[in-house]
């Protein structure tokens, strides 16, 4: 995520709650990211972090008092926000949301977002019966409608020993949603179903056939869809690896498995991306229980699994199919030949032993115009550029 959010400008917002200590962390990370981070604390907020903090982390003055008289004409409310790409305020307590819901500007924060002419995100911080509370239901939903994003809030352990929604988005969290904010929304409206990861084919009750996928290219190009807009599905084998945000993961294990919950789900899809690095063979007869070595040679009987990206090409209506190509030799080859064989309008290929693991790859895209080759970088910039791609085919981009 080191450029994700190169040359954005942002007004960090702080009010005053317990999670004001994770803006720190945020403003770290968003100046990581590439932002430009300017600070507004409340009155409140400097009660629990202290601006000498958030002046160190974002490299800015901090900014605290609409009357402060080192903006110009004395308008620190309007001159704040004009070059700004969005204002982030985090946390965003009870108080100042029913602020916002309701006009009221009182303070150089509140006045700030009144005045702005920049997106606005919001992510709640409070109490859970605070969260709950009809008036501040009221106060979110009317935020909603004045075209406020809001982020989060989540369920959880929160600062007077009660458990409950109302606690705010980890930093990162909400880091990632603000990336995700930036990126055309090329896909809304659409349904994308991804696979993804290895799959283990038992051969007994301990042991497998598998492959070193990391799933994370799948998990990137899950992401990167669902940044897209898209209601995103993924269809995972065993990884290591967390869910990006706002997708709907389903957890497999086999290639078997896999192709049952593709099918089930299928139908509702626009379009269909298999990035997943399925078993070609599985077991025939796996044993219930360990195989216990012996000195003679063991053989394994394999059968051929189904090809699930064929059969989804085949359906009709089929989804917008996109494939996969790991290979160790003669890529563009291979690629070609797989395209064609099962039908379908775009094949992304990469080295396997390069991209299996690592957190970087290349990628060559072949469709009905040509060859295209989308250089080194990491998984989550070529995932973009894939889906990129791939809204140019279906003409939204």
């Amino acid at each position: 995520m080191s450029a994700d959010l190169q040359g954005k400008r942002l007004l960090l917002g702080i009010t005053g709650g317990i999670a004001a200590y994770k803006a720190a962390e945020l403003t770290r990370l968003l100046v990581k990211a590439g932002a430009d981070v300017r600070v507004v604390m409340t009155e409140s907020a400097c009660r629990f972090i202290t601006p000498v903090t958030m002046q160190a982390l974002s490299a800015q003055k901090v900014y605290t008092d609409i009357w402060d008289d080192s903006v110009d004409d004395n308008m620190a409310h309007i001159e704040l926000t004009r070059d700004r790409d969005a204002i982030v305020v985090a946390p965003a307590t009870a108080d100042f949301l029913a602020k916002l819901a309701n006009g009221f500007a009182d303070d150089l924060l509140s006045t700030a977002c009144l005045a702005r002419e920049c997106p606005l995100l919001v992510a709640p911080a409070m109490n859970r019966q605070m969260w709950d509370n009809a008036a501040t239901r009221r106060n979110v939903e009317q935020a909603r409608a004045d075209g406020v994003t809001v982020l989060g809030p989540d369920s959880g352990d929160q600062a007077c020993g009660e458990t409950g929604m109302g606690r705010m988005l980890e930093a990162a969290e909400i880091c990632a949603d603000v990336v995700s904010f930036f990126q055309p929304k090329w896909l809304a409206g659409k349904n994308v179903l991804v696979t993804a990861g290895p799959t283990f084919e038992a051969i007994d009750a301990v042991r497998g056939v598998t492959n070193t996928s990391s799933g994370k290219m799948g998990y990137a190009v899950a992401q990167a869809a669902a940044e897209a807009g898209a209601e995103v599905t993924l269809v995972s084998g065993p990884t290591a690896l967390a869910a990006p945000r706002g997708v709907f993961r389903v957890e497999v294990t086999s290639a078997g498995q896999m192709y049952d919950a593709v099918m089930a789900r299928v139908r509702q899809a626009d379009v269909f991306v298999a990035v997943a690095a399925v078993a070609d063979y599985t077991v025939a007869a796996p044993q219930a229980q360990k195989i216990k070595k012996g000195s003679a040679p063991l053989h394994l009987d394999l059968t051929p699994t189904r090809d699930i990206l064929a059969e989804v090409a085949a359906l009709s209506p089929a989804p917008f199919c996109v494939g996969f190509a790991a290979e160790s030799e003669n890529l563009d080859a291979y690629a070609q030949e797989k395209r064609k064989k099962k039908h379908i309008p775009l094949l992304a290929a990469n080295n396997a032993q390069r991209a299996f693991g690592s957190d970087t790859n290349e990628l060559t895209l072949f469709d009905d115009k040509g060859r295209y080759v989308l250089p080194a970088a990491s998984k989550i910039v070529l995932a973009r550029q894939l889906i990129a791609h791939i809204a140019g085919m279906l003409g939204k981009s």
